[in-house]
């Protein structure tokens, strides 16, 4: 049986004698408790390339600049600079996240073209920004992922075979030989 014995928690079960009918196999039910799982509906975010971004990073490497490591005698020495650059990191991040929701759009391949689009649509209804909109979606989904796959097929970059962008083998057959 895959449930443990003895445990408080699976002990509710219940023989239901009179589901029997015609059967001599009586019903068994068991309730096991099932934990609620939390799921995040919101991210803190710095944002590529904005001012915030840069901000952090210039505080960063201040931090790090000036980290006083000149007398580490001992191991409470180094736990106190450690506990110090952690929450000067942890209040250098909280100055400068911001809070986002989770949504549809919170994707890797949702880019500032799909936002522009989506508003042009979502502005004026019309069925030539929608096309638009389905065209720049398909497109820039495509370069994603072919940029993705491209990674992993180039991941190894044996002498055998490298991808290029025009998925051309390289070198002879002899070079691959010791790779089959």
């Amino acid at each position: 049986m895959f449930l443990q014995c003895n445990l408080p928690t699976l002990n509710n079960h219940f023989i239901h004698l009179k589901w029997c009918l015609s059967s001599d196999h009586a019903p068994l039910t068991v309730t096991i408790p099932i934990s609620e799982e939390f799921i995040n509906t919101c991210k803190n975010t710095i944002w590529k390339d904005s001012t915030k971004e840069a901000q952090f990073v210039k505080n960063t490497i201040n931090v790090i600049k000036n980290l006083n490591i000149l007398n580490l005698l001992d191991i409470y020495m180094l736990e106190n600079i450690v506990n110090n650059f952690t929450k000067n990191i942890d209040n250098i991040w909280n100055k400068n996240v911001k809070l986002t929701n989770i949504t549809w759009h919170s994707k890797s391949w949702w880019d500032d073209n799909y936002s522009s689009e989506l508003k042009k649509y979502r502005l004026l209804k019309s069925l030539e920004d929608w096309k638009s909109f389905c065209k720049t979606v398909k497109n820039t989904k495509r370069m994603f992922f072919d940029l993705k796959i491209m990674k992993i097929a180039n991941k190894k970059q044996g002498p055998c075979i490298r991808l290029t962008q025009e998925n051309s083998i390289e070198n002879s057959v002899q070079d691959c030989l010791p790779y089959i």
